[in-house]
């Protein structure tokens, strides 16, 4: 199969079951959505078959969304078009002077409709709507009306409307939050039907997927298990491989020493012990990341104030004036935000889109100056920030390394093209315009821009949208050895897990801590919002909804809350005493466990560099007569780094003790 004069797959044979529910993954540009094109009969191959049963029903999601007036629930219903093809039917007979005779015709009909569960196809489409995030009302708005990334969600809706045997789905999480993405991979658990999936979503994945077929090479290989299997099946194989066993070992050396560091301050947050357990993952993983074609790591911070801000009573949003009266009207997203941000802290923002989590974020980046409070930036404080315009900022008429030149003017041309090297802008992309770069492309470019600024904060706002798995992956990786402080925002789970260990929830206005971990933020959605809006459509989960027995499970989350009993004046005062105290405690625990994070860094990077001296002396090379001088280093640099681990160590016993005590 050729796309143009490249070829995309050359003899290759693969069989997919019925009821499967396949993953296609490989990198991009290897062929992945022109092979769904073969699939859907608007691309055909060069030579051989593609071959499924002729009476299967296909769905698949609509790229474009005509900018309709049409309701966007009746929208929704338009993907059932067997249904829609029998009411027209039904309507033009009805409508005919001699109705009458075609009695046995509408008689036939309407046991059509019945059969297609047109009496509960309304009902339906208000539950798909609903897990996809619309509120009733939204759904009675036109089409036209909703901005790009919604009109998607329509098209998805759509889909899921279409009863098929075959359901083929592209990216169908990149227009989503975490919420919808959840619900999501729960309906799609329950398709009866065979499903593939193409997705950078490795959580998602694993949450759906028994099989995965990987476009490597020209050629397709099937893999059975999830994601994760897949992962670990391609790792033993690269294990096995010649030449890669040195970088491997410098891989997994490295992760480790992170790893041992990291097990001291996972104590009982369930946040932590999940980031602890995708860390022990990747680690594990190693000969896989060693033959990746792209990795990088962020530069060591420089020194930042602790606290790094603090947000007291502040309401953020926007303040527009009127260009014919110049009047000032506020709009508040989010009020009464008591927050402080201290080194080390790495926080996931959860809450659904519009919630307020990127206005949150423009705030503590100073793009939005806070409407109504006060917030304090500590001196000394390097702010990393990502989000979806600062792709759409870059000059697409400019080169990569022009764009290094504005942020580092001084810096000798070749320190430029290295660094740009190690994110994969090599040879004349180096000197290239970026405007006929792919989105994945363009984002790496943000991403090195920030990295060479060394900042000790990183802000980033759903960093992983047009990346593909490997680059997902190193930014993953990077992130979860990043020695500064992280506020992230991610409808990717996987990213979430191995990267921050405490969750933050922008929900009705509000900032609030969330005193879980993503599997408990699951359950919580399950049991609160999803349950309380689809309580009407729950009762009829026709085809647009597997029949799975959800219904019961939502019942039984929802029905605590009805026999809460209401706290007596004691119980309230007894609880705002101890809730003081809690503040109390938390107020002397921050000091010593901001110096803890701060020696658990320096240990980690101490560790790391005694290791690399130690496996250098472990060579025999070192010990041949020309290289005395490098050898006398080697040893002095290894006293030190022992000296300084002992102290390091000494003080992290003495901080730990402390904190016990208080504690105690």
């Amino acid at each position: 199969m050729m796309r143009g004069i490249k070829p995309l797959l050359d003899n290759v044979d693969v069989t997919l079951n019925p009821g499967d529910k396949i993953g296609l993954i490989g990198a991009n540009g290897a062929g992945k959505s022109s092979l769904f094109g073969l699939l859907r009969g608007e691309l055909h191959a060069d030579q051989g078959e593609i071959d499924f049963p002729s009476k299967w029903r296909m769905a698949y999601v609509a790229q474009e969304t005509p900018a309709l007036d049409r309701p966007a629930l009746e929208y929704a219903i338009d993907g059932d078009v067997t249904l829609r093809r029998l009411e027209e039917e039904l309507a033009f007979l009805e409508s005919e002077p001699e109705s009458a005779a075609n009695g046995t015709l509408i008689g036939e009909l309407y046991s059509a409709l019945a059969d297609a569960d047109a009496y509960t196809v309304r009902s339906r489409a208000e539950q798909l709507l609903t897990g996809l995030g619309f509120s009733l009302a939204q759904m009675e708005q036109p089409v036209a009306s909703f901005s790009g990334g919604w009109r998607m969600r329509l098209n998805l809706a759509q889909a899921l409307m279409c009863p098929s045997d075959l359901l083929l789905l592209d990216e169908p999480t990149n227009h989503l939050d975490l919420d919808a993405i959840i619900w999501l991979e729960d309906w799609l658990k329950r398709y009866p039907g065979t499903l593939i999936i193409i997705s950078h979503d490795r959580d998602f994945l694993d949450g759906v997927v028994n099989v995965i077929v990987h476009i490597d090479e020209r050629k397709l290989k099937r893999y059975s298990g999830n994601y994760s299997s897949f992962e670990r099946q391609r790792s033993a194989q690269l294990e096995l491989a010649a030449g890669t066993l040195e970088k491997q070992m410098r891989q997994r050396a490295h992760l480790e020493s992170f790893i041992n560091r990291f097990k001291a301050q996972a104590s009982k947050a369930r946040q932590a012990q999940s980031r602890m357990k995708a860390l022990a993952k990747m680690e594990e993983l190693a000969p896989l990341r060693a033959a990746a074609e792209f990795s990088f790591e962020f530069r060591v911070p420089l020194s930042a104030p602790n606290p790094l801000l603090v947000m007291e009573d502040v309401s953020a949003g926007y303040r527009t004036e009127s260009e014919t009266s110049h009047d000032v009207t506020e709009k508040v997203i989010v009020s009464g935000i008591n927050f402080s941000l201290q080194i080390g802290q790495r926080i996931g923002l959860l809450g659904v889109n519009g919630a307020g989590k990127s206005t949150f974020i423009k705030t503590i980046a100073e793009e939005l100056k806070p409407l109504h409070g006060e917030a304090q930036f500590g001196k000394g404080l390097s702010i990393g920030y990502f989000a979806q315009h600062q792709v759409e900022m870059l000059r697409h008429d400019e080169s990569p390394l022009w764009h290094m030149g504005k942020i580092a003017p001084t810096v000798r041309e070749q320190e430029l093209r290295n660094f740009l090297g190690s994110f994969n802008f090599n040879g004349p992309m180096v000197t290239s315009s970026i405007a006929p770069f792919s989105g994945g492309e363009k984002a790496r470019l943000a991403l090195a821009l920030i990295v060479w600024q060394r900042p000790n904060l990183l802000l980033l706002d759903e960093p992983t949208n047009h990346l593909d798995l490997e680059t997902r992956e190193a930014l993953t990786m990077a992130l979860a050895q990043f020695e500064g402080t992280l506020v992230l925002v991610s409808h990717d789970r996987h990213l979430l897990r191995a990267t921050t260990d405490q969750f933050i929830i922008v929900a009705d206005g509000k900032v609030a801590p969330f005193d879980g971990d993503l599997d408990d933020y699951k359950d919580w959605l399950f049991k609160t919002k999803l349950a309380a809006k689809n309580g009407v459509a729950n009762a009829a989960s026709g085809a647009a909804l597997p029949k799975a027995g959800s219904k019961a499970k939502i019942a039984s989350a929802v029905a605590p809350a009805a026999t809460a009993a209401v706290d007596s004046a004691d119980r309230r005062e007894q609880k705002r005493q101890e809730a003081e105290a809690r503040q109390k405690l938390a107020a002397q625990k921050k000091p010593i466990e901001s110096r803890i994070k701060r020696l658990d860094e320096q240990i980690a990077k101490r560790s790391a560099q005694k290791h690399t001296v130690d496996t250098r002396l472990a060579d025999p090379e070192i010990y041949d007569k020309d290289k005395k001088k490098e050898l006398a280093t080697l040893l002095t640099d290894q006293a030190f780094y022992a000296k300084e681990l002992t102290q390091l160590e000494a003080e992290w016993l003495e901080q730990q003790e402390a904190l016990e005590q208080l504690g105690n």
